[in-house]
Protein backbone atom coordinates (compact mmCIF):
# COMPACT_ATOMS: atom_id res chain seq x y z
CA UNK A 1 0.00 0.00 0.00
CA UNK A 2 1.30 3.65 -0.51
CA UNK A 3 -0.14 6.91 -1.23
CA UNK A 4 1.62 10.62 -2.35
CA UNK A 5 -0.54 12.50 -0.01
CA UNK A 6 -1.09 10.54 3.06
CA UNK A 7 1.28 9.29 6.08
CA UNK A 8 1.47 5.39 6.30
CA UNK A 9 2.33 4.33 10.19
CA UNK A 10 1.80 0.52 11.41
CA UNK A 11 -0.14 0.16 14.74
CA UNK A 12 0.78 -3.91 16.11
CA UNK A 13 -0.50 -5.35 19.32
CA UNK A 14 -0.45 -9.02 19.55
CA UNK A 15 -2.33 -10.82 16.61
CA UNK A 16 -3.28 -7.29 15.42
CA UNK A 17 -1.02 -5.61 12.83
CA UNK A 18 -2.92 -2.83 11.06
CA UNK A 19 -1.31 -0.59 7.93
CA UNK A 20 -2.59 2.93 8.57
CA UNK A 21 -2.92 6.00 6.37
CA UNK A 22 -3.61 9.28 7.84
CA UNK A 23 -2.62 13.17 7.51
CA UNK A 24 -0.34 12.90 9.60
CA UNK A 25 1.46 10.37 11.87
CA UNK A 26 -1.40 9.02 14.52
CA UNK A 27 0.15 5.44 15.65
CA UNK A 28 0.34 6.69 19.66
CA UNK A 29 -3.46 7.65 18.97
CA UNK A 30 -4.58 4.62 17.18
CA UNK A 31 -2.34 2.15 19.67
CA UNK A 32 -4.42 3.61 22.66
CA UNK A 33 -7.53 2.87 20.83
CA UNK A 34 -6.41 -1.03 19.57
CA UNK A 35 -5.50 -1.40 22.97
CA UNK A 36 -8.53 -0.31 24.36
CA UNK A 37 -11.06 -1.91 21.71
CA UNK A 38 -9.21 -5.29 22.11
CA UNK A 39 -9.32 -5.33 25.75
CA UNK A 40 -13.22 -4.50 25.34
CA UNK A 41 -12.86 -7.80 23.43
CA UNK A 42 -11.03 -9.99 25.79
CA UNK A 43 -13.26 -8.99 28.51
CA UNK A 44 -16.63 -9.72 27.02
CA UNK A 45 -15.27 -13.30 25.45
CA UNK A 46 -14.26 -14.44 29.06
CA UNK A 47 -17.93 -13.37 30.15
CA UNK A 48 -19.43 -15.14 27.06
CA UNK A 49 -16.89 -17.49 25.66
CA UNK A 50 -19.68 -18.40 23.11
CA UNK A 51 -19.10 -15.55 21.38
CA UNK A 52 -15.29 -16.40 20.40
CA UNK A 53 -15.78 -19.90 19.55
CA UNK A 54 -19.51 -19.70 17.50
CA UNK A 55 -19.74 -20.22 13.74
CA UNK A 56 -23.50 -19.26 14.11
CA UNK A 57 -24.72 -15.66 14.31
CA UNK A 58 -25.47 -15.20 18.55
CA UNK A 59 -27.47 -12.05 20.68
CA UNK A 60 -25.29 -10.31 21.99
CA UNK A 61 -25.78 -9.73 25.78
CA UNK A 62 -27.08 -6.81 27.17
CA UNK A 63 -23.68 -6.03 28.83
CA UNK A 64 -22.04 -6.27 25.46
CA UNK A 65 -19.49 -3.32 24.55
CA UNK A 66 -20.68 -1.85 21.37
CA UNK A 67 -18.05 -3.05 19.12
CA UNK A 68 -18.95 -6.68 20.06
CA UNK A 69 -22.63 -5.95 19.52
CA UNK A 70 -21.98 -4.55 15.85
CA UNK A 71 -19.97 -7.48 14.88
CA UNK A 72 -23.21 -9.98 16.30
CA UNK A 73 -25.65 -7.39 14.22
CA UNK A 74 -23.04 -8.39 10.95
CA UNK A 75 -23.37 -11.58 11.95
CA UNK A 76 -26.55 -11.84 12.31
CA UNK A 77 -26.87 -10.59 8.77
CA UNK A 78 -24.43 -12.59 6.99
CA UNK A 79 -25.02 -15.72 8.78
CA UNK A 80 -21.75 -16.46 10.15
CA UNK A 81 -20.44 -16.63 13.87
CA UNK A 82 -19.26 -12.98 15.43
CA UNK A 83 -15.71 -13.49 15.23
CA UNK A 84 -15.76 -13.77 11.86
CA UNK A 85 -16.56 -10.09 11.41
CA UNK A 86 -14.02 -8.52 14.38
CA UNK A 87 -10.72 -7.46 11.31
CA UNK A 88 -13.42 -5.22 10.59
CA UNK A 89 -14.84 -4.65 13.80
CA UNK A 90 -11.37 -3.27 14.55
CA UNK A 91 -10.50 -1.40 11.83
CA UNK A 92 -13.68 0.67 12.05
CA UNK A 93 -13.89 1.81 15.70
CA UNK A 94 -9.88 2.95 15.42
CA UNK A 95 -10.96 4.64 12.26
CA UNK A 96 -13.79 6.73 13.93
CA UNK A 97 -11.72 7.54 16.67
CA UNK A 98 -8.93 8.55 14.72
CA UNK A 99 -11.23 10.40 12.25
CA UNK A 100 -11.30 13.05 15.38
CA UNK A 101 -7.91 13.79 14.43
CA UNK A 102 -7.78 13.37 10.40
CA UNK A 103 -10.57 13.89 7.92
CA UNK A 104 -9.01 11.00 5.64
CA UNK A 105 -8.19 7.51 6.57
CA UNK A 106 -7.34 4.13 5.63
CA UNK A 107 -6.93 1.09 7.50
CA UNK A 108 -6.31 -2.01 6.04
CA UNK A 109 -6.10 -5.03 8.82
CA UNK A 110 -5.70 -8.53 7.85
CA UNK A 111 -7.12 -7.57 3.83
CA UNK A 112 -10.08 -6.28 5.91
CA UNK A 113 -10.44 -1.97 4.74
CA UNK A 114 -11.78 0.67 6.18
CA UNK A 115 -11.56 3.99 4.31
CA UNK A 116 -12.83 7.60 4.27
CA UNK A 117 -11.21 9.46 1.82
CA UNK A 118 -11.82 12.91 -0.50
CA UNK A 119 -9.97 11.13 -3.34
CA UNK A 120 -10.70 8.17 -5.58
CA UNK A 121 -8.18 5.28 -4.04
CA UNK A 122 -7.19 2.05 -5.99
CA UNK A 123 -7.11 -1.05 -4.24
CA UNK A 124 -5.19 -3.96 -5.54
CA UNK A 125 -6.60 -7.26 -5.10
CA UNK A 126 -4.40 -10.42 -4.07
CA UNK A 127 -5.34 -13.59 -5.03
CA UNK A 128 -2.63 -16.04 -4.07
CA UNK A 129 -1.86 -18.10 -7.06
CA UNK A 130 -4.60 -17.12 -9.43
CA UNK A 131 -3.42 -15.36 -12.61
CA UNK A 132 -5.60 -11.98 -11.86
CA UNK A 133 -3.38 -11.53 -8.58
CA UNK A 134 -2.01 -8.54 -8.41
CA UNK A 135 -3.00 -7.78 -12.02
CA UNK A 136 -6.70 -6.38 -11.34
CA UNK A 137 -7.58 -3.60 -8.59
CA UNK A 138 -11.36 -1.87 -7.24
CA UNK A 139 -11.41 1.62 -7.96
CA UNK A 140 -13.36 3.35 -4.63
CA UNK A 141 -14.25 7.07 -4.99
CA UNK A 142 -13.12 9.64 -3.51
CA UNK A 143 -16.70 10.96 -1.92
CA UNK A 144 -15.70 11.11 1.78
CA UNK A 145 -17.83 8.89 2.45
CA UNK A 146 -16.92 5.30 4.93
CA UNK A 147 -16.72 1.99 2.86
CA UNK A 148 -15.52 -1.38 3.96
CA UNK A 149 -13.43 -3.43 1.48
CA UNK A 150 -13.24 -7.13 2.59
CA UNK A 151 -11.73 -10.22 1.56
CA UNK A 152 -11.92 -13.72 2.38
CA UNK A 153 -10.01 -16.78 1.23
CA UNK A 154 -9.56 -20.08 1.42
CA UNK A 155 -6.22 -20.25 -0.53
CA UNK A 156 -4.38 -17.11 1.48
CA UNK A 157 -3.42 -16.78 5.33
CA UNK A 158 -4.83 -17.77 8.69
CA UNK A 159 -8.60 -16.85 8.68
CA UNK A 160 -11.33 -19.83 8.76
CA UNK A 161 -13.10 -20.32 5.24
CA UNK A 162 -14.64 -23.30 4.28
CA UNK A 163 -14.75 -22.40 0.65
CA UNK A 164 -11.85 -22.52 -2.24
CA UNK A 165 -12.04 -19.34 -3.18
CA UNK A 166 -8.61 -17.39 -3.77
CA UNK A 167 -10.33 -14.08 -3.02
CA UNK A 168 -13.84 -12.87 -2.43
CA UNK A 169 -14.30 -9.51 -1.87
CA UNK A 170 -17.21 -7.42 -1.00
CA UNK A 171 -17.76 -3.23 -0.51
CA UNK A 172 -20.36 -2.26 1.88
CA UNK A 173 -20.52 1.14 3.58
CA UNK A 174 -20.35 -0.88 6.93
CA UNK A 175 -16.81 -2.18 7.08
CA UNK A 176 -18.39 -4.75 9.96
CA UNK A 177 -20.83 -5.73 7.75
CA UNK A 178 -18.57 -6.29 4.80
CA UNK A 179 -15.95 -8.80 6.90
CA UNK A 180 -18.44 -10.76 7.88
CA UNK A 181 -20.63 -11.26 4.32
CA UNK A 182 -17.28 -11.84 2.51
CA UNK A 183 -16.82 -14.76 5.11
CA UNK A 184 -20.01 -15.51 4.08
CA UNK A 185 -19.74 -15.46 0.40
CA UNK A 186 -16.22 -17.04 0.36
CA UNK A 187 -17.80 -20.37 2.50
CA UNK A 188 -20.20 -20.56 -0.25
CA UNK A 189 -17.35 -21.13 -3.06
CA UNK A 190 -16.05 -24.62 -3.34
CA UNK A 191 -15.06 -24.66 -7.08
CA UNK A 192 -15.11 -22.14 -9.40
CA UNK A 193 -18.85 -23.90 -10.78
CA UNK A 194 -19.67 -21.75 -7.18
CA UNK A 195 -19.30 -18.10 -8.48
CA UNK A 196 -22.65 -17.17 -9.21
CA UNK A 197 -23.78 -18.98 -6.00
CA UNK A 198 -21.04 -16.93 -4.35
CA UNK A 199 -22.70 -13.32 -6.16
CA UNK A 200 -25.79 -14.64 -5.11
CA UNK A 201 -24.90 -15.30 -1.46
CA UNK A 202 -22.93 -11.73 -1.28
CA UNK A 203 -26.11 -10.13 -2.91
CA UNK A 204 -28.81 -11.07 -0.72
CA UNK A 205 -26.86 -9.74 2.88
CA UNK A 206 -29.12 -6.12 3.42
CA UNK A 207 -26.22 -3.55 2.86
CA UNK A 208 -23.65 -5.37 0.43
CA UNK A 209 -23.61 -2.96 -2.59
CA UNK A 210 -20.67 -5.26 -4.57
CA UNK A 211 -19.05 -8.47 -4.64
CA UNK A 212 -15.91 -10.02 -6.61
CA UNK A 213 -14.73 -13.86 -6.91
CA UNK A 214 -11.83 -14.95 -7.52
CA UNK A 215 -10.93 -18.67 -8.17
CA UNK A 216 -8.08 -19.94 -9.85
CA UNK A 217 -8.62 -18.38 -13.67
CA UNK A 218 -12.12 -17.61 -13.59
CA UNK A 219 -13.84 -13.86 -11.87
CA UNK A 220 -17.09 -13.45 -11.25
CA UNK A 221 -18.46 -9.79 -10.38
CA UNK A 222 -21.55 -7.66 -9.33
CA UNK A 223 -22.59 -4.52 -8.13
CA UNK A 224 -21.09 -1.66 -7.22
CA UNK A 225 -17.19 -2.79 -8.03
CA UNK A 226 -15.24 -0.68 -10.66
CA UNK A 227 -12.77 -2.75 -11.49
CA UNK A 228 -9.60 -1.31 -13.02
CA UNK A 229 -6.11 -2.50 -14.22
CA UNK A 230 -3.36 -1.35 -11.52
Amino acid sequence: MKTVDLVPFNITEFESDLQVFAKSNLEKEGRLSLQKYRNELKEYIKKDPYFYTSLEPVEPKSYAPEIAAAMCRAAKSANVGPMAAVAGAISKYIGLSLLKLTDEIIIENGGDIFIKTKKDRRILIYAGNSPFSNKIGLLLPGNNEEYGVCTSSGTVGHSLSFGKADAAVVLARDVILADAAATATGNAVKSDKDIEKGIEAAMSIPGVEGVLIIIGDKMGAFGSVNIIKP
